[in-house]
């Protein structure tokens, strides 16, 4: 059962604007001018609840990256797995042409509000040892946290824009003397506040007060932070061997587990489940979630002007932005057989909640269909059908030589059928950001980096046994011999598809440009730059020297 952390999250996301107010320091542009700082006042931060409070704020600014659109276009978009659909303003991120630039709004929401959760941290972590009222552990345990935010968020920011501004303590006035610190000292400055975190985390997987970082969620994240390194310009010949003792520890000593069914790891309802390692919390009070968990619009096809069919909240209001890649369906999910992970990731049938006749659309197979409630409307069953069976079929069968940028399999993993009506923007599901078989996958990585080649094909196929349909685990597993990269690069697509991890890990494995360039026919104008993001146009105008002081990244 969820405990209070959503809630405080949820009652507190106000202070995440407050908090940019009083923590902002360089990078929040003319942030600290604003009048409602005297709300909060600049002493009840060093109370004790004034200190829990900056650290709920600290933990809000998680909603700037998982759930939303940015989340999404940066990591989902302009990747070998999703492509684009029909609407969107942001296509150009998938196309990757000159309209991708410095004045980005994504870029500038994400860096401006990142460096206020960096800066709320900063201040807990340096006001917390002067706060009384507190116990030793509980003070030690709230600096961890704050240093597990900060950590995730450069760890982010150091992925998606190289050399950044490196700040560790609390900005408390203005100042535009701001640099770009080598990759490299990032890097140490992230390993360093997890190192320093575990120790004082509570030693459990998932918290008591659901929701909070916990040892096991900053093992988690370090592991990857080392994964990562390995291949970055920051590199070091032990990288991968610190991962793996990390990631094994989330195995092998919380109450983690995979669940038997890899359908139930994103079902309605099961949000909170023992695969979970870390999620970020939303909920359904309209007036403290935000912008909301809005990941359910993103997948769907438009299913809502459809023969039979329109919109509700169980189906989901369409924004067809993203449509997976003929390599998705084609490679990365062509086992249909014995792997479960298609039929559980995607959705097949549309049931008619508008009933009556109608002329048919993009099944010419037959001329009319005529549906009471309840019936099949529409069947995606992911494969080729002759025109003689569908014909045979009461319903529409979309199948792929009919998918269009509107029409295409839909992604099911965020659908929020619990929003308050078939309009609703702001979702209330929380989002899984780590969970176990994603520690496994890493972990396999990390041993077959070190030639550990039978470790990392049973931890592949820990994963791969989860994801057979019932009787199939054997036909499943892979042996030694067909342990390689590829397998992780398409294993990680097959399990993880739509989390948020793609882009991120093409980027890592240094073959984004590569295979977009092979699997994503309307990336037209990609090229070896795009491996990073610009810098927004607004950082660099606020740094004294401007580009001088704080260049801008090649190409942009």
């Amino acid at each position: 059962m969820k405990s209070t952390i959503k809630n405080i999250i949820a009652k507190y996301s106000k202070i995440s604007l407050m908090g940019a107010a009083l923590f902002a320091g360089v990078s929040c542009e003319g942030i600290l001018e604003e009048q409602v700082i005297s709300n909060i006042g600049n002493d009840y931060l060093n109370t004790p609840a004034g200190l829990n409070d900056g650290l709920h704020a600290a933990y809000s600014s998680f909603r700037a990256w998982y759930g939303t659109e940015r989340g999404n276009n940066f990591t989902v978009f302009g990747t070998d797995t999703y492509t684009n659909g029909a609407d969107g303003g942001f296509k150009f991120m998938n196309f990757y042409t000159s309209d991708f630039d410095s004045q980005n709004a994504h870029v500038r929401e994400l860096w401006d509000q990142f460096y206020q959760g960096i800066n709320t941290a900063n201040a807990v972590i340096d006001r917390a040892p002067e706060v009384e009222g507190l116990s030793e552990e509980i003070k030690a345990r709230r600096i961890a946290e704050a240093k597990f935010i900060r950590a995730h968020h450069y760890f982010i920011l150091v992925q998606l824009f190289g050399p950044v501004d490196l700040q560790l303590s609390e900005s408390v006035v203005p100042s535009t003397e701001v640099t770009r610190s080598p990759v490299a000292d990032i890097y140490a400055a992230i390993i360093n506040d997890l190192q320093a975190a575990i120790p004082d985390l509570e030693n459990v997987g998932q918290s008591s007060d659901y929701g909070r970082a916990t040892r096991a969620t900053a093992e988690h994240l370090l592991g990857r932070v080392y994964l990562t390194k390995g291949t970055s310009e920051a590199a070091e010949n032990d990288d991968f061997a610190n991962a793996e003792p990390l990631l094994q520890s989330v195995i092998d000593n919380y109450s983690f587990r995979l669940l038997d069914n890899f359908g139930d790891v994103h079902a309605f309802g099961n949000e909170v489940n023992d695969e979970v390692v870390f999620a970020v919390q939303y909920g359904r009070n309209q007036l403290t979630n935000g912008g909301g968990n809005n990941s359910h619009v993103f997948f769907l096809m438009e299913y809502d002007v459809q023969p039979g069919m329109r919109r509700d909240t169980q189906n989901g209001r369409p924004f067809k932005r993203y449509m997976p890649t003929d390599y998705t369906y084609n490679v990365i999910f062509a086992d249909r057989e014995n792997d479960s992970r298609y039929e559980n990731s995607f959705k097949q049938v549309y049931y008619s909640n508008n009933p009556g006749t109608f002329n048919t659309t993009f099944d010419q197979s037959k001329d009319q269909v005529t549906f009471a409630a309840g019936d099949t409307a529409i069947y995606v069953p992911g494969y080729e059908m002759s025109e003689e069976e569908r014909a045979r079929k009461p319903y529409q069968v979309l199948v792929p030589s009919a998918y269009t940028e509107r029409l295409f399999a839909t992604m099911k993993k965020h659908m929020d059928p619990g929003r308050v009506d078939l309009t609703q923007f702001e979702g209330g599901r929380d989002y899984i950001a780590f969970r176990l078989a994603d520690t496994y996958l890493l972990l396999a990585e990390a041993q077959l980096r070190q030639d550990k080649i039978a470790e990392a094909t049973e931890n592949i196929n820990v994963v791969r046994r989860r994801a057979a349909f019932p009787g199939r685990e054997e036909q499943m597993e892979i042996t030694p011999a067909e342990m390689d990269m590829e397998m992780i690069i398409e294993e990680r697509a097959r399990e993880l598809l739509g989390e948020q991890q793609r882009w991120l890990d093409l980027k890592r494995w240094g073959i984004l440009v590569e295979r977009v360039t092979a699997h994503n026919s309307k990336a037209i104008g990609i090229e070896d730059y795009h491996v990073l993001r610009p810098i927004p146009q607004n950082q660099i105008d606020r740094t004294d020297g401007n580009e001088a002081n704080f260049p801008q990244n090649p190409g942009y």
